[in-house]
């Protein structure tokens, strides 16, 4: 399931996403994720940044942390215009993820890459995981590419082995619940143990879901 099929109600009164207001800006803000952190930093240090691929549950961290790169290494100014958000599960079919990455990847200049996100790539049938592989193929030099799946064993072998493969597990209750009491206390919301307790237990691991819940029960009174 992508972002966009969770947002909360209250989005339709204009008022703002909490899971897009609270994200995280950079790597190091990212929680229950250390070890890929850490190493996610060694590229950019290294200026040596692979294809990667990111396997794991919703609301682990999977998005944040490909726009957490794109914002280190292009800053805050030109992340966006460096960084290309594509859903692999686009309804036109892959013909038409594979013309927006063609004219993306050729508007590059100089020897700067630019990179492609793709989410929910293990959507795509394998036929459409040949032409994704050949198309990651033919603009390697000045883009990297970004693969998020749920189930990294749904990627064809020929994509995974160009790719830096990084398993997202679900967040530890201690994380979660630290991010709600967070944003409850940035929002000015008065919430008790027992209903934090709640929210935990019912996100199971998944940020979004915890704070998509919280957003919706400050909106409701609940």
């Amino acid at each position: 399931m992508s972002e966009a099929d969770e947002q909360p109600a209250a989005t339709a009164t204009g008022r703002e996403i909490w899971i897009e207001k609270y994200r995280p800006q950079t790597l190091d803000d990212i929680h229950g994720q250390s070890e890929i952190v850490e190493r996610l930093q060694s590229y950019i240090a290294q200026d040596d940044v692979p294809h990667l691929l990111f396997s794991g549950p919703a609301g682990v961290g999977k998005t944040t942390a490909a726009t957490a790169i794109a914002r280190e290494i292009y800053g805050e100014d030109n992340w966006r215009g460096n960084f290309l958000e594509l859903n692999a599960s686009d309804q036109r079919g892959i013909d038409v993820v594979r013309d927006r990455i063609k004219g993306f990847a050729r508007s590059s200049f100089g020897g700067d890459f630019r990179i492609v996100f793709l989410d929910e790539s293990d959507s795509l049938t394998d036929d459409a995981q040949a032409a994704l592989r050949r198309t990651m193929e033919q603009f390697s030099d000045n883009t990297r590419f970004i693969l998020s799946c749920n189930y990294s064993s749904k990627i064809i072998d020929p994509i995974q082995s160009r790719c830096a493969v990084f398993r997202f597990s679900p967040l530890s209750d201690e994380a979660v619940g630290g991010m709600v009491r967070e944003i409850a206390s940035a929002e000015s919301i008065e919430v008790t143990d027992a209903g934090v307790d709640a929210l935990v237990y019912a996100a199971d691991g998944d940020m979004r879901r915890a704070i998509n819940s919280l957003q919706a029960a400050a909106t409701t009174g609940a």
